[in-house]
């Protein structure tokens, strides 16, 4: 073996030493063209490939916006391609955004449900290629439902009937959907992901209806019945301006108390009720107003209005006049026919008479305006109540201290709210809410005293409890004067028995001293050699120094004397 490549490479570098520069050149750049290939080939293979969501390219900017934001928010990493189509890293993931994006009504209109369930199928006749289309229709809608969060699994049947030649011969596409919730899911209850649903497998279906799908789960339980869920609807909306009227509510309470208590403090206005009525339904109503014709408006600058206007303005007018005179004759007919005349006009005939008649008509325009407009809900009456508290001020004796009764509680003062301001609290209160009489707007502004008992008895306590505190303050400060008097006392005392034992000490010493000196002295004079011991040597010295040190610094030995004085 290794003389075979041996002998290859041998055959090779032979044929390189016969070979031109123009052949080395093309057979390296054969070699750098395959080995680039090889590596092309890796790098595409070892590529991730992505799927699209929506396989028709979206060309409005801001719908493919906020297509990628909605699937961003799923955590899920997109790319748009240079036509725009977005893709996905998968095809399960793909199902997932397609059925997210259709329960939300973001795919973009005029993108056909043929193109997010496109399938190639290849097929003989037109029955096997009918037969194929529906089932993979239905099994795209099985994927995309399956592949949904709230569903553990699904099962889908399609009914399409042939195409008959009159429309009034054509059956409905039909669609039975059975879905199997994930637990803990909330898709029974939830209309937004049915009606989701709903739309996914309409668009999926062409000339599929709303009505002729139905959608239950693995109870037999159908979710789709919207129209058996109106009553539901009702109690949701129902709820629903319940709770507006009670933040409506709210907000007034919340600032009329606090312009209340900011007023008379937050003890004395502690709660305020309040109650809204409101028709919540919309009227649509059409109104004539009959408005009078202005002949001359005002005058601007006026202090008066000098407009003239009247109530109509005639538009047409006819008088009719009728003067006849002479006989009535009736005529009866040919003769020997019995006339047709009535008995009462027949009693009338040859008379003579005079008759006048006159008719006038007249006709009046008047200004008309009619006005259409739909109302929205309204508040129909506000009734508001609020009690206010009067102050309570404690009573005080001669000596500046709160007047205490026999049953040990402090006697207080009640002084109730005045007429005037009560009234003044009212007006504020209807201005803050808009009042309206005529609507039958209510506002109650009472001053009723709070029960206080439990407040006045804490207080009461709290004050004798510092009376007691203050009487103990004060035996215990007398107590600590008198040690510290004592104390002072003894000190003294010790001090003064320390300064007589030292006196008597320096009047021992000094007389001892005398004593030595004087017996140093008789020794001297008789000659006689007197032995010292090493202590009085000593002091000896201790005591010249320090006469010396008086000599030389008298004011520094009188320093030392001070401060010795002053320690003792």
């Amino acid at each position: 073996m290794n003389e075979w490549f041996k002998r290859f490479f041998d055959q090779i570098k032979t044929l390189w030493t016969k070979w031109s520069i123009v052949q080395r050149l093309i057979l390296v750049g054969i070699v750098l063209a395959a080995v680039g290939g090889t590596i092309a080939l890796f790098a595409v293979s070892a590529s991730p490939s992505m799927v699209p969501v929506i396989d028709a390219p979206i060309r409005d900017e801001d719908v493919l916006d906020r297509i990628i934001t909605r699937i961003n928010a799923e955590g899920v990493r997109t790319s748009v391609s240079s036509a725009g189509v977005v893709m996905v890293q998968d095809e399960k993931t793909a199902r997932q955004m397609r059925a997210i994006l259709i329960r939300e009504d973001l795919i973009p209109s005029g993108t056909s449900p043929w193109e997010i369930f496109d399938r190639e199928r290849w097929t003989i006749t037109d029955f096997e290629r009918n037969v194929n289309l529906q089932r993979a229709i239905t099994q795209m809608i099985v994927d995309h439902l399956r592949a949904l969060n709230d569903i553990d699994d699904a099962s889908v049947t399609l009914v399409v009937p042939p195409k008959e030649l009159f429309a009034s011969q054509q059956d409905e596409t039909t669609a039975s959907i059975i879905i199997t919730p994930r637990p803990g899911s909330d898709i029974a209850e939830n209309r937004k992901k049915i009606e989701g649903i709903q739309k996914l497998v309409k668009n999926a279906v062409q000339g599929l209806k709303d009505e002729n799908i139905t959608i239950s789960d693995n109870d037999s339980h159908i979710l789709n019945d919207f129209e058996g869920m109106r009553d539901f609807d009702i109690l949701t909306l129902t709820k629903r301006q319940q709770d507006f009227i009670r933040e409506k509510e709210a907000e007034y309470s919340r600032k009329i108390l606090s312009s209340l208590q900011k007023t008379f403090s937050v003890d004395r206005v502690r709660d305020l009720d309040i109650k809204i009525d409101m028709d919540m339904s919309k009227k649509l109503i059409s109104t004539t107003e009959l408005l009078p014709t202005i002949l001359k408006p005002r005058t601007p600058g006026l202090p008066y209005d000098d407009s003239m206007y009247v109530q109509s303005i005639p538009g047409a007018l006819q008088t009719t006049s009728t003067n006849w005179e002479g006989t009535g004759f009736n005529p009866e007919g040919p003769p020997g026919v019995e006339g047709q005349t009535t008995p009462v006009m027949r009693d009338m005939s040859n008379l003579y008479g005079t008759v006048n008649q006159e008719t006038h008509f007249e006709n009046n325009e008047i200004s008309r305006r009619q006005i259409e407009e739909e109302k929205s809900p309204m508040i129909d009456r506000v009734t508001v109540s609020v009690n206010i508290d009067g102050q309570w001020i404690p009573k005080y004796g001669e000596d500046g201290n709160p007047v205490v009764l026999p049953n040990k509680t402090i006697e207080r003062e009640y002084i109730p709210v005045p007429a005037s301001t009560l009234a003044a609290t009212q007006l504020l209160i209807q201005d803050a809410i808009g009042y309206n009489e005529s609507r039958g707007d209510s506002v109650s502004v009472q001053n009723i005293p709070f029960d206080r008992t439990l407040e006045f008895a804490e207080a009461d306590a709290a004050y004798f409890r510092a009376q007691q505190f203050e009487m103990f303050g004060i035996i215990a400060l007398s107590a600590i004067a008198v040690l510290l008097v004592i104390f002072i006392a003894v000190k003294l005392i010790m001090r003064e028995m320390e300064r007589r034992r030292r006196l008597r000490e320096e009047e021992l010493s000094r007389q001892h001293q005398m004593m030595r000196e004087s017996a140093l002295r008789q020794a001297e004079e008789e000659g006689v050699e007197v032995s010292m011991s090493v202590e009085e040597r000593k002091r000896m010295e201790l005591q010249e120094n320090a006469v010396n040190m008086a000599k030389e610094h008298p004011e520094d030995v009188a320093q030392l004397i001070r401060t010795w004085l002053l320690e003792e």
